[in-house]
């Protein structure tokens, strides 16, 4: 019963943040709704009984890759359209 409680909870929250990635303007915060989307999905393989699968989502997904969003968002200018 737990199980399912919890598991409904991290599909809502997966449902939750994959709408904010799109809603965020700000790339910075898309990138960190993004990562935390990631994280979820790590959770949900976790609750699934992948734990291996989980622990590669987390890393790499969850960790890795938003860093280096972070970082290339980092590098560049802020330019908003509209401006001549």
């Amino acid at each position: 019963m737990i199980e399912n409680v919890l598991q409904v909870l991290v599909i809502a929250g997966l449902i939750i943040a994959a709408l904010l990635v799109f809603w965020f303007r700000d790339l910075l915060a898309a990138t960190l709704a993004a990562g935390i989307f990631s994280f979820l999905i790590s959770l949900e393989f976790y609750i699934l009984q992948a734990p291996d699968v989980a622990i590669s989502q987390a890393a790499i997904g969850a960790g890795l890759t938003t860093a280096i969003f972070i970082l290339a968002i980092r590098a560049t200018s802020r330019h908003e359209g509209g401006e001549t």
